[in-house]
């Protein structure tokens, strides 16, 4: 038994000395770890936590904006490879783009601009910051250097055109083109035009590429939107003319093919509403000329229903804190559609066939949509000729009292001195007076289309009330007259109207438009409209007479309203055409007074009374004015 216990305590202490040290816990295979190291360890992982709460966690708002700063220029660099270059491009531009630098220093910006740029233009055109950089350099550098970035850019213009911010950089590149690069621009757009208009940034280009170009250029442009047979064969696109009847002609094009490309080609802009550039309006009226009556009404629908579609669009308020150039841009697009296209004469006669061509229900969406824009029409060398169009056509006076001649009324001021404004006046007080309108602006508010006039002059329309069918011609029911005095005189417009010229009678006499908007509500209109008014109209002529009634050499700014040329030459034509404003004008200026006149522009008032037609008139001034004559002062009329 002895024996046995023995070899067991032996087995059981070599079993021990097999274990490894370093406590119970250990596992085989695996060495034992030094407390100091685990102490040391387990420090470290504590430090290091600490300092982990540390920096998501900075201590002060300054801290933790630039911590937020550092994370952004962070983010910036890995998502921009030039993200260096464009800073540095960027502190250059605010140098130079300063309106108080020298010249000299300006070049020098400049040319450290371009030696920065290493010639990476196409990387720094379509980027938001470096492609205004390149824009402002192209305007200050020298031609050699707008040279450099133009060949350079050359294989990638088309590209260019669709982008967002480098659109702007080929505009500022073909703004400075010579004659032979923007021609080589012009002959790279071949078969690309009619993409390009379908693009909502491209259309920009070629828009801007259409008003640069001259005759032959714009007719290339155009002619890819009317046939694939122009497109093919450019020499088919050098001929004399532009307008699309005569090319067929001459190229001997078959009507219906051209007709269903460019269906193809007008359908897609009328779609996505790209209508408000001058080579889509010039595309749009020639497709007109030669469309079917089905065909022509369809267009002349979509473009009413984009109109109508952008009537609440000058609703949309623009953000105050914009810049200058983002308000205005945002003003712009805020305009409706019909105020847009405002800008050529296309645009307005695409204007006058949608009023004209449409039902009672399209043209009262049609001036509900100028609500708030009247004044800017009115002053717009085209839009003054809109409103004349609707002023002639509509019927529904009602309507246009209340949007179209109430905001005449509140600018009757600004109206009576412009250029443009008074047209709509004079149109109500004398219609298509060839004195106001010259030949191509009546022949563009007579504007129609030949297939829709050909099947006859009267047109289908819906009456709003009733919603039963109705004939309505193209000019309207209402007799003309009727519908001028509605306007005129129910709106309270005549009214306004003479005592706006009574109040400024000076400076209407004296401007050369002005003279024209008191001369003729001085004779009461054609067909003596302002009749019902005469005694409003009495008073502005006893206010021009106290006016005329001033001394000659008073020290006044301005020059007598009978030396001065326009003044002069009005108030002869109104002694000629009213007699009762040359009685008033006797009495108060000139009986007694004569001799101080008898010399220069004012020797022209006093003839007048000789020369008119009315013979009450003549022996008013008959007496006083023959010694003038006898003694050589006055030449007697009719003889030189």
């Amino acid at each position: 038994m002895a024996t046995g216990g023995k070899k067991m305590e032996s087995k059981k202490r070599k079993r021990d000395d097999q274990k490894p040290k370093g406590g119970k816990n250990q596992v085989l295979g695996k060495v034992a770890r030094k407390p100091e190291k685990a102490q040391e360890k387990g420090f470290n992982k504590e430090k290091h936590m600490v300092t982990k709460v540390e920096k998501k966690e900075p201590k002060s708002a300054k801290e933790r904006r630039l911590a937020s700063k550092e994370m952004t220029e962070l983010r910036k660099k890995k998502r921009k490879p030039n993200y260096n270059l464009e800073k540095e491009l960027a502190l250059l531009w605010e140098k130079m783009r300063c309106h108080d630098v020298s010249k000299e220093d300006r070049s020098k910006f400049v040319s450290e601009a371009f030696r920065k740029m290493g010639g990476k233009f196409m990387e720094i055109a379509g980027s938001h910051v470096s492609a205004r950089v390149l824009q402002t350099c192209i305007k200050y550098c020298t031609q050699e250097e707008k040279d450099k970035v133009f060949d350079a850019l050359r294989p990638h213009f088309l590209t260019l055109a669709r982008k967002k911010y480098a659109v702007h950089l080929v505009k500022k590149l073909l703004d400075s083109a010579s004659k032979k690069q923007f021609e080589w621009f012009v002959s790279s757009l071949h078969g690309q035009v009619a993409s390009l208009l379908r693009h909502s940034v491209g259309a920009a280009v070629v828009e801007h590429v259409y008003h640069l170009a001259k005759g032959s250029q714009k007719r290339s442009l155009l002619v890819e939107m009317y046939s694939t047979e122009l497109q093919l064969f450019k020499d088919l696109t050098k001929i004399n003319s532009a307008r699309l009847l005569d090319i067929i002609a001459m190229l001997g094009l078959q009507k219906s093919s051209v007709l269903q490309h460019m269906t193809l080609v007008i359908q897609p802009l009328l779609e996505k509403g790209i209508v408000d550039y001058s080579i889509v309006h010039t595309a749009i009226l020639e497709y007109l000329t030669i469309a079917d009556k089905t065909s022509a009404t369809d267009v002349i629908r979509q473009l009413i229903s984009q109109i109508e579609g952008s009537t609440n669009s000058d609703e949309t308020e623009v953000t105050p804190n914009l810049p200058k150039k983002l308000k205005n841009k945002s003003k712009r697009l805020a305009q409706p559609l019909l105020v847009r296209m405002m800008h050529n004469r296309d645009g307005l006669k695409i204007a006058v066939l949608c009023v004209k061509h449409g039902t009672a229900k399209d043209r009262k969406k049609i001036i509900k949509s100028m609500k708030g824009h009247v004044r800017k029409l009115a002053l717009d060398q085209y839009g003054s000729l809109l409103l004349i169009c609707i002023l002639s056509i509509v019927d529904d006076t009602k309507l246009v009292n209340k949007v179209i001649m109430q905001e005449i009324k509140k600018a009757l001021n600004d109206l009576v001195h412009d250029k443009n404004g008074r047209r709509p006046l004079l149109q109500l007080l004398h219609p298509n007076c060839s004195r106001y309108l010259s030949p191509d602006d009546l022949a563009s508010i007579n504007y129609t289309v030949p297939s829709i006039i050909s099947q006859g002059e009267e047109l289908a329309e819906t009456d709003v009330s009733t919603g039963e069918g109705q004939k309505a011609s193209v000019e309207g029911k209402k007799d003309p007259s009727l519908r001028r005095s509605e306007l005129l005189l129910d709106s309270g417009l005549g009214e306004g109207l003479i005592e706006t010229c009574t109040e400024n009678v000076g400076a209407l006499l004296l401007s050369n438009f002005g003279r024209e908007v008191i001369y003729e509500v001085a004779i009461g209109g054609a067909d003596k409209i302002l009749q019902p008014l005469s005694n409003k109209v009495h008073t502005l002529y006893e206010a021009i007479a106290s006016l005329a009634a001033v001394p000659k050499g008073t020290d006044t700014k301005e020059e007598h309203v009978f030396e001065n040329f326009h003044s002069s030459r009005t108030i002869r034509k109104l002694i000629l055409d009213s007699p009762e404003f040359a009685s008033v004008l006797w009495k108060v200026s000139l009986q007694g007074k004569t001799d101080v006149w008898a010399q220069g522009h004012s020797s022209k008032v006093l003839l007048a009374f000789l020369e008119s037609t009315d013979s009450k008139t003549r022996d008013l001034a008959k007496s006083e004015l023959q010694h003038l004559i006898d003694t050589g002062v006055l030449k007697e009329p009719g003889k030189n």
